[in-house]
């Protein structure tokens, strides 16, 4: 078993500044969680924590249900990929596997029995006896990767381990990744700020911004059902479009959403799922909206119309933006026969539009019999609003850490 509990984890530095605050999670044994966010997100922060190689200003840290939070990081029965080159470059390949094992006083059978099994897996045996320097650089990663597995720990943490990799030896080793999380023993714990990394290795993804969790749940309830309008615009990419300061309006012929001259006609999912519609209408309040570029589509027909702009394709998708009327400018889909500057008409997916309050920035829209439920308690964090956010960070004062016993 290799289970990981974090209860109102706080990370506060002696300068004042607040790396993490009041994190929650739960993970169950082989689970791959990854944790996502962009720059100075405290997802190296939070990893740091669970080694141990950082104090906790408040909260604690369980591992397989035991109290961890004070306990040295070699006793804590996991192990660490750092991004980049970490590897001793006087040592061998061989003996940079056996490290953490020598470390801790195995027999050398035990060490043998182990390396051996790491270099048929990531396919190091022709390489044993090298110095990091006469390696590429996926081999290095290889590596340092088969050093955490020779031990054989609870937990594997990995801190954006494919950082500085180019797009091939990025997608190869994510490949090595899964498949050694699916044949080994223990949970890994994942940190990326790289979005096709997280979509495709994370069983959960637990969504970081400035210390604070927004939300932790599957890929696809985070794209499909996301719980504010932070997490719609990291789940995509190209990112979600945003209309900003549209007002809800009725009128005979149903709900709409109404920005200037632009009207986004409410489908009839949106509006039952939109639980109160009614204290919008009419009112001042105003509501964000949300439409994915692959649920819009440029071409001659459709409901709106406008200019094209530039055009791109990113290999297996042509993106153009929409010029609307009032100042809206969309990344939509298109063809590639589309010209900047020509007229043309968008088709927008009505049943898939998202909306979010404008001044607290969560979700307006509840989740529907299309939401997979995971089981866990986490699924259901509701995170702060945008100006809870605001305000926390100006309240929390510096604090000091505690110290391991």
């Amino acid at each position: 078993m290799a289970s990981l509990k974090l209860t109102a984890l706080n990370k506060v530095y002696p300068s004042g500044e607040k790396a993490l605050y009041n994190v929650n999670l739960e993970t169950t044994d082989r689970e791959f969680l990854v944790v996502y966010g962009g720059e100075a997100s405290g997802k190296s922060t939070l990893l740091r924590l669970i080694a141990g190689l950082e104090d906790p200003t408040e909260g604690e840290i369980f591992i397989d249900g035991k109290d961890m939070t004070d306990v040295i990081p070699k006793d804590r029965n996991l192990a660490m990929v750092f991004r980049g080159d970490t590897l001793y470059p006087a040592l061998s390949v061989f003996d940079n596997l056996a490290f953490g094992l020598k470390q801790r006083n195995a027999p050398q059978a035990l060490i043998k029995e182990r390396v051996k099994a790491v270099s048929e897996i990531l396919g190091l045996n022709d390489v044993l006896y090298r110095k990091p320097k006469q390696l590429t650089a996926a081999t290095r990663q290889r590596v340092a990767i088969g050093r955490a597995l020779a031990r054989e720990p609870k937990l594997y943490l990995f801190d954006e381990p494919l950082n500085g990799l180019d797009d091939v030896l990025r997608r190869d080793m994510l490949d090595v990744i899964i498949n050694l999380q699916a044949r080994m023993e223990g949970s890994f714990i994942y940190a990326t700020k790289n979005l096709s990394e997280a979509m495709t290795a994370a069983t959960r993804i637990l969504v970081l911004k400035n210390g604070l969790v927004q939300q932790i749940d599957t890929p696809a309830n985070l794209y499909d059902y996301p719980v504010n309008a932070y997490v719609a615009f990291l789940m995509g990419a190209p990112t979600i479009n945003f209309v900003q300061k549209a007002k809800i309006q009725k009128s005979e012929y149903g709900y709409k959403a109404v920005c200037g001259n632009f009207e986004i006609p409410l489908a009839e999912n949106i509006v039952s799922r939109f639980e109160n519609i009614d204290e919008y209408v009419g009112a001042e309040k105003e509501v964000i909206v949300g439409i994915r570029p692959e649920d819009a589509f440029a071409g001659k027909e459709g409901t709106f119309k406008g200019t094209v702009g530039k055009v791109e394709s990113d290999g297996d998708n042509v993106y153009c933006e929409f010029n609307l009327d009032g100042g809206i400018s969309l990344i939509v889909g298109g063809q590639s026969k589309l010209k900047c500057g020509e007229t043309a008409h968008l088709n927008v997916d009505l049943s898939r539009v998202y909306l979010f309050d404008g001044v607290t920035r969560l979700t307006l829209l509840k989740r529907d019999e299309g939401y997979v439920k995971t089981g866990y308690a986490d699924a259901d964090f509701v995170p702060l609003t945008f100006e809870e956010e605001r305000g926390l960070t100006e309240k929390l004062p510096p604090r000091k850490d505690k110290k391991k016993k």
